[in-house]
């Protein structure tokens, strides 16, 4: 088995013991110890895959979501993509919940904004392909903080004030905001200058 492999299937090892730790306990009180005890590998071998918790916890969330998220057609999935977060949020909500008791909501935020920048990235790339509307740079990467800090934002939001009936309403306004904003902003006569501040 390749160096990599095994890699891999170590984060995973130690990604699954937090995760049974974190159901009977919170986060800001387990221990690498723990960890390490109920994966069965020694104090060094956690050290050498991951800085401290938060950076496992960091991995286990993106593994289990981003990742999985990156290999939807996102211009043309993008209804799937949303629906995708909002079912991984409710099936992980104690999980979720407990990363940001421990870690705040402005961390989890910023948690989300830094792995959907790359994915809004490739949605505008693709309706500027689609629209054959190109933006400069600076408006593009704009517009990829724009919605990331929203989205990120109000997925978040819900996830500490939801209540389970505005989950519907919840994920149609992301949609909605995404397809009729992206498309209004392509559909525009001019495009914002290179040089605009």
């Amino acid at each position: 088995m390749k160096h990599e492999e095994i890699s891999l299937q170590t984060k995973r090892a130690l990604a699954a013991s937090l995760r049974r730790i974190m159901t009977r306990k919170s986060f800001s009180k387990i221990t690498v110890s723990e960890i390490i005890a109920d994966c069965g590998v020694n104090r060094k071998t956690f050290y050498y895959h991951f800085e401290d918790i938060y950076a496992l916890l960091h991995w286990m969330l993106e593994q289990e979501s981003v990742e999985i998220l990156k290999h939807f057609d996102l211009l043309t999935d993008y209804r799937d993509a949303v629906s995708f977060i909002m079912d991984y949020i409710e099936s992980n909500k104690h999980i979720i919940n407990c990363a940001i008791d421990a870690i705040g909501r402005d961390f989890l935020s910023r948690f989300f904004y830094a792995d959907f920048m790359g994915i809004a990235n490739s949605v505008i790339r693709g309706m500027e392909e689609k629209y054959h509307h190109p933006l400069s740079d600076a408006y593009r990467s704009f517009l990829a903080e724009f919605y990331c800090e929203a989205i990120s934002g109000m997925i978040v939001s819900w996830i500490r004030n939801r209540k389970g009936e505005d989950r519907a309403f919840a994920q149609e306004s992301i949609i909605t905001i995404l397809r009729d904003s992206l498309r209004g902003v392509m559909q525009a006569e001019t495009a914002v200058p290179e040089n605009a501040n």
